[in-house]
């Protein structure tokens, strides 16, 4: 089989719809310039799933790439007769989540793999994730190593914006943005307003996942330096993590952020107003501001509280 060649497809466009058919998985690939990796990267998963009695596909979705990352795809598309590859070209650059916005929406399988295309991620792993089905919504994989770039400054960032989405979640996550990330894409669909265009768009898919109550699982895998060049902007994308938790949360569970908000506030304000009154014998305006923003703080956020409830009917 491997030596057949099947006949050349005409890349899809981004702007067509899901094909009818239905399959059991779709393996979606969002690329921006990863021509030295995107060959391997296809190989690598047809390997790893052939194998398996699961109906498959891979989608690539590439990004306006300005490379040959699409023409290298179209190419492996057009001479693997083992499974269906499509490759979908975006007409202008989006970014990671518009690339995986599209992707899901034009997958024909139940359960949505996604992985990065630049190797970082051994496609084995994928096998995995797919025997927690149907009992979970979402399986992630854990990465049990850091192989980005700047470790000695993206190890600490990612260790605090993690243990923030924890305790505003209350759930255990072992790994916030990992790449590699199983869902069914029935239960993704609902979601994906609130999915940005930029690198964060992992970190928001897991957590409207943990915030709405779907069954979510960690799986340990191994990660791989990426081959290429990272496109990851320490500060710039960092900011953006960080503002993703906080924002998602607000969404879903915006009591996890405005309480704690308002306790810190009315207690700055309480204890101002001690120190004020031991010193001067009376409350300042200042005093009063921070009990009143405290006091405010907490009122939004049981309305805010109430508008998700009501939506959530």
């Amino acid at each position: 089989m491997d030596g057949i060649l099947a006949p050349p497809r005409p890349a899809a466009s981004a702007s067509q719809s899901a094909p009818a058919a239905t399959l059991d998985l779709t393996v979606l690939l969002p690329a921006y310039n990863e021509e030295r990796a995107i060959e391997h990267v296809l190989h690598e998963i047809v390997d790893a799933l052939d194998d398996l009695p699961t109906r498959f596909e891979i989608l690539v979705v590439d990004d306006a790439s300005t490379d040959r990352t699409a023409v290298y795809a179209e190419r492996f598309a057009a001479g693997c007769a083992r499974c269906d590859v499509r490759v979908v070209r975006r007409p202008e650059n989006g970014g990671a989540g518009a690339a995986r916005k599209t992707g899901v929406r034009m997958a024909r399988g139940e359960v949505v793999v996604m992985l990065d295309a630049d190797g970082s991620y051994p496609a084995v792993a994928i096998r995995d994730l797919l025997p927690h089905f149907p009992q979970y919504d979402q399986v992630n994989g854990a990465r049990t190593s850091e192989q980005g770039t700047l470790p000695w400054l993206r190890a600490p960032a990612k260790w605090f914006i993690r243990k923030l989405a924890c305790y505003l979640t209350g759930r255990d996550i072992p790994d916030l943005n990992t790449g590699l990330k199983a869902f069914k894409r029935d239960a993704m669909l609902p979601w994906l307003w609130c999915v940005p265009d930029g690198f964060s768009c992992v970190t928001t898919m897991t957590l409207a996942f943990l915030t709405n109550g779907h069954p979510v699982k960690y799986v340990p895998t191994a990660y791989r330096r990426r081959i290429g060049r990272s496109k990851f902007h320490p500060l710039k994308d960092t900011l953006a993590y960080l503002n993703t938790v906080v924002r998602i949360t607000s969404y879903f569970r915006p009591l996890r952020v405005f309480l704690p908000a308002a306790f810190a506030t009315f207690a700055l304000g309480g204890v101002k107003s001690a120190w004020s009154w031991r010193t001067t014998g009376t409350m300042q305006e200042s005093d009063v501001v921070l009990l009143i923003a405290g006091f405010l703080t907490a009122m939004f956020g049981l309305l805010a509280e109430i508008v998700v409830a009501h939506h959530r009917r």
